[in-house]
């Protein structure tokens, strides 16, 4: 992000009702029925929806006594969107279509990914995958994505409640944050467009419902007088989620990651395992740079791994603190070497990735959430803090 004393930054985020957001939790949900069964299995499925219909594609690779059914996929798919909420004529949970068409995984892509006598578990593919943490907020993440989430995230919470009944699924918002001398200080423009059920709201039906909890969640100084308001711009938003536009999982990566205010590798995260170094190593990536910012050695940190299809180790490891480090990044490199194991064993052990804890990830944010009790989000930890500062001397 830009250096200068005082500029605007944008990012946006879409609920879980969004298609593509749709697509990214039933693959994960898929995931967390699979290693809930069988914690090394390996999986990879991806999912289309498009007007009542829901297409699975995708390989496993899992013991015949844990293996599922299509009908198994097919019924975790109809579980995920009817908690989405989804009863409408054009994409109801009870009538949708769904062809689920996954299969057993590549021998060749097992080969190179497996341990054997001579050598550790190999990456599951090639690929560079980056971290990031910001001290602007006191989650370590960059004000304008943490933000667009939570307002996303809000209206869920009162949607699902009954107590905004009005509002439905599919719903996108985009805050535009005004920095002053490097820091978050208010917003300059909020777009939201959300899905409504009453065919008669208004643009301004919709802002008078949707506002006190938008300032529910925002920091009260950062709304004033000159906030520019863009709610429902379009004026109806009646027809929503897979019926108004088609989805797919994956391709909403920079909602999933930090809103564009830090670089993403490449790779999806949602529908994969985390043997894919995809989804483990830049959850690795992301819980190295916030425990850099929260032990005090940058004020803003990226970090990135880069790997081999079939190799263990990192092939590279890269740190930069933006100008805000308080010691040499190579010293920061090496303390990262040293603190743990970026291997994709290595990560699942240290993270503790192989349990069904991805269904929730797959809206409103990877990074910037709170740890779970059962392990999930455990990347969002801080408990390196220590470790690095001895590791530098610090």
């Amino acid at each position: 992000m830009s250096h200068r004393d005082k500029y605007l930054f944008t990012s946006e985020s879409v609920s879980e009702g969004h298609p593509d957001k749709v697509c990214d939790q039933i693959s994960d949900a898929v995931i967390d029925m699979i290693l809930a069964r069988e914690p090394e299995a390996r999986v990879a499925v991806e999912a289309a929806a498009t007007t009542n219909k829901v297409v699975l594609l995708g390989e496993v690779k899992i013991s015949e006594d844990n293996a599922v059914t299509p009908e198994e996929i097919s019924a975790k798919a109809r579980d995920v969107i009817q908690r989405i909420g989804y009863r409408q004529k054009g994409f109801h949970f009870r009538t949708c279509s769904i062809d689920c068409y996954v299969h057993e995984q590549s021998r060749d892509i097992a080969m190179g990914v497996d341990a054997s006598d001579n050598k550790d578990e190999g990456a599951g593919d090639q690929g560079i995958m980056f971290g990031f943490a910001t001290d602007e907020t006191p989650e370590l993440m960059p004000a304008p994505i943490l933000y667009a989430h939570k307002i996303l995230k809000r209206l869920s919470d009162v949607r699902h409640s009954g107590e905004a009944a009005q509002l439905g699924p599919d719903a996108k918002s985009q805050l535009t944050v005004e920095y002053r001398d490097g820091k978050p200080a208010r917003v300059h423009t909020l777009v939201l467009s959300t899905q409504h059920v009453d065919p008669n709201m208004t643009s301004d039906d919709v802002r008078a419902l949707t506002e006190p909890y938008i300032r529910e969640v925002l920091p009260e100084a950062w709304l004033d007088a000159k906030t520019i308001w863009h709610i429902n711009p379009t004026g109806r938003f009646v027809i929503g989620g897979p019926d108004g536009d088609a989805g797919l999982t994956g391709r909403k990566i920079i909602v999933d990651t930090y809103g564009g205010a830090a670089p993403h590798g490449g790779g999806a995260f949602s529908g994969k395992d985390p043997t894919k170094v995809d989804r483990s190593a830049a959850y690795a990536a992301r819980y190295l740079a916030k425990n850099v910012v929260a032990a005090g050695l940058a004020g803003k940190c990226t970090i990135q791994l880069s790997y081999a299809i079939g190799v263990p180790e990192p092939l590279s490891i890269y740190v930069d603190g933006h100008g805000t480090e308080q010691v040499d990044p190579a010293r920061i490199e090496t303390a990262i070497r040293e603190s743990m194991s970026l291997t994709p064993r290595g990560i699942r052990t240290h993270l503790g990735l192989n349990r069904p804890i991805y269904q929730r990830t797959a809206a409103y944010g990877h990074f910037g959430r709170e740890p779970d009790a059962d392990g999930g989000f455990s990347w969002e930890k801080t408990d390196l803090v220590d470790a690095l500062r001895a590791a530098v001397g610090a």
